[in-house]
């Protein structure tokens, strides 16, 4: 048996990273590469088994983290163990395929709100859930324990599916497994949405999508890529030649920042920054159009996406990169407002951050609203202004403005919604919710028959595992849809929200 008492004894042990400036010569994650399983044994024995497992309750995917800790820590992952000998990896990546389609993705790229929720998280470290879920697997696509699962029968009904992103992956998958034909709309070149070109190769390789992408279409889905619904193919073209549709075309809408010098050239979106990076990556050009090689960056925001700005603009060899946040910085432990087991906001520093210390690219400003760009004599951008930000309101600080010199702005201020398209709306017959995202019902289901609106599109900006989420749930919706019941998995409704207390 594993060691009962491996909690207390055993000091939580991350998965190593590559040196922070040998990982800025390439493009590749940024983990160490070798095995992970004389780590992940030892750690999953850390996990106490609770009796009411408040990770579960956290995933939106329903992950059943405590059992594949058990099945990889046992029979010896104990304090000193060696790499879990003896572990039942299959049947624990049988637990963890049972929840999620895409834990490859989530292993890499989500920000573990099950760790949070970790009841050793409450005066301690909490297990490595996100090493774990990862070693399972990478391990069953190794061993070829998740391989292709096409249904045994088709029953006739067809499903399209717009948008490839996380969640219409996911819809496609699981109504494709239950036997309806399932096509996949994507506007963009290549299937993948913000796993292609928003999330750089050093968080996310890309054969990895590929190696998935494989597997829907070796089951049975059916991609077609350069598509605009809408445009290249009428709304009511799909109502018309199909039993169903699911609209997953994410949050794409960037937030604007409408300040003095916004139109200036060197001026960008972050997303226009990242996917010209990721196309590079793809071989599509042998150099970006927008590239902050030799010149000074300013990112404006303080999320996830202004790291990936960060680590893209590293890699280009940027003169200086320096990040303003418009948010105070969090404190390094939970605050009084924000009790276990939800996910806090805490300081955080990513791999971005790590290799930007290393090489002293620039600071990290907290409280820091921007105000203005200034053009230098050719017109282009020269410089950005910014000042304290007033804790109440965020307002500038009256006696407090600076200026940065730059050559290269990105906006990182997240997205507001669904890119706004009255054809496709029309056609489609979807309304808007107040908040900008597309009006459903709890089931996914919007007002037109036969139509659901699945993902960011419907929740707004959100995880990969609210993504994967939605794309489960809005299959088994569609699924009872066209036979009148469902056996598909439903791991939340449409109104579910972050676990809080």
């Amino acid at each position: 048996m594993a060691d009962r008492m491996a909690f207390f004894t055993t000091p939580r042990a991350e998965r190593a990273r590559r040196d922070a400036r040998e990982r800025l010569g390439d493009w590749r994650e940024v983990y160490r590469p070798g095995p992970l399983l004389p780590v992940v044994g030892v750690q999953a024995g850390r996990c106490m088994d609770c009796g009411l497992p408040f990770c579960h309750s956290a995933c939106p995917l329903g992950n059943l983290v405590p059992e594949w800790n058990r099945l990889v820590a046992e029979p010896g992952a104990g304090a000193g163990a060696g790499a879990g000998a003896g572990a039942d990896w299959r049947a624990a990546a049988a637990r963890l395929l049972a929840t999620n389609n895409f834990p490859e993705f989530t292993g890499r790229l989500c920000p573990a709100p099950c760790e949070s929720a970790c009841v050793l998280a409450i005066d301690g470290t909490a297990v490595t859930i996100k090493d774990v879920e990862l070693a399972i697997a990478d391990r069953a696509w190794e061993e070829g324990w998740d391989g292709p699962r096409p249904p045994g029968r088709a029953d006739g009904r067809r499903v399209a599916v717009i948008g490839s992103g996380p969640a219409g992956l996911a819809a496609a998958q699981q109504l494709t497994r239950a036997g309806h034909a399932t096509t996949v709309y994507e506007r963009a070149d290549r299937a993948g949405g913000l796993l292609r070109y928003g999330i750089p190769p050093f968080r996310l390789e890309k054969h990895r999508l590929e190696r998935r992408l494989d597997q829907l279409r070796a089951e049975g889905t059916e991609f077609r890529t350069g598509v605009w619904v809408g445009r290249d193919v009428p709304g009511e073209e799909l109502r018309a030649g199909y039993d169903a549709v699911v609209v997953a075309v994410g949050a794409t809408a960037c937030r604007e920042l409408p300040v003095p010098g916004r139109e200036l050239s060197g001026v960008h979106q972050a997303i226009e920054y990242l996917t010209w990076a990721n196309r590079v990556d793809e071989g599509d050009c042998p150099a970006p159009p927008v590239s902050a090689e030799g010149r000074h960056v300013v990112i404006v925001g303080g999320g996830d996406t202004a790291a990936d700005c960060l680590g893209t603009a590293l890699r280009q060899r940027a003169a200086s990169v320096t990040q303003l946040d418009i948010n105070p910085r969090p404190p390094g432990r939970r605050a009084p407002g924000q009790p276990w087991p939800g996910h806090p906001k805490v300081y955080r520093e990513t791999t971005s951050h790590e290799e930007s210390g290393a090489v002293e690219a620039g600071p990290r400003v907290f409280e820091a609203t921007t105000v203005g760009f200034e053009p230098g004599p050719d017109g282009r951008l020269a410089a950005v202004r910014f000042a304290e930000a007033e804790p109440a309101d965020r307002s500038p600080r009256p006696g407090t403005g600076q200026r940065l010199p730059a050559q290269l702005a990105l906006l990182a201020l997240g997205f507001t919604g669904p890119e706004p398209d009255p054809r496709l709306f029309a056609q489609l017959g979807l309304a808007t919710a107040p908040e900008g995202t597309l009006a459903r019902d709890d089931g996914f289901a919007t007002e037109a028959p036969g139509v659901f609106v699945a993902g960011d599109a419907g929740r707004g900006q959100s995880l990969i595992v609210w993504a994967i989420a939605e794309g489960r749930a809005v299959a088994a919706a569609v699924d009872r849809y066209l036979r009148g019941w469902t056996e598909l998995p439903e791991p939340i409704r449409a109104s579910a929200r972050a676990f809080t207390v």
